[in-house]
């Protein structure tokens, strides 16, 4: 029964359904997060023709902040991909190259996602 013991676990270690203190962030470190998702987003449209659904998410989690872009193509499967950066990543910036890697990858996984619901039975309009 030492489940129900409040007291029970390793000292220093964060309690099941308690949120860690030291994995809270600043208001300066979530703009800088909001910001690094918004430009995520933008990079992620910008590779997709209309008709794809591109939005993000922002909320905490046992483990700190969590961050989520996702996009929902026109047909197929939704894709989605998620990161909980640390405070240090956020007080260095994330990198252009992370921002661009990310937004790439949705991208091609929602173009994939089209084509496989497609699949070879669509008949081009031109050549």
């Amino acid at each position: 029964m030492n489940g129900n013991n409040p007291y029970a676990g390793a000292p220093g270690v964060t309690g099941a359904g308690q949120a860690s203190a030291d994995r809270e962030l600043t208001v300066e470190q979530m703009d800088a997060l909001r910001r690094a998702v918004a430009g995520i987003v933008s990079r992620t449209e910008s590779y997709l023709p209309e008709g794809f659904a591109v939005g993000s998410e922002l909320s905490t989690g046992s483990t700190g902040p969590l961050a989520t872009v996702a996009v929902h193509p026109p047909v197929g499967h939704p894709v989605s991909a998620g990161f909980s950066p640390d405070a240090d990543e956020l007080d260095a910036g994330l990198t252009d190259e992370d921002r661009n890697e990310v937004a790439r990858g949705l991208a091609a996984t929602a173009a994939f996602q089209v084509m496989s619901a497609v699949g070879d039975d669509l008949t081009p309009a031109a050549r």
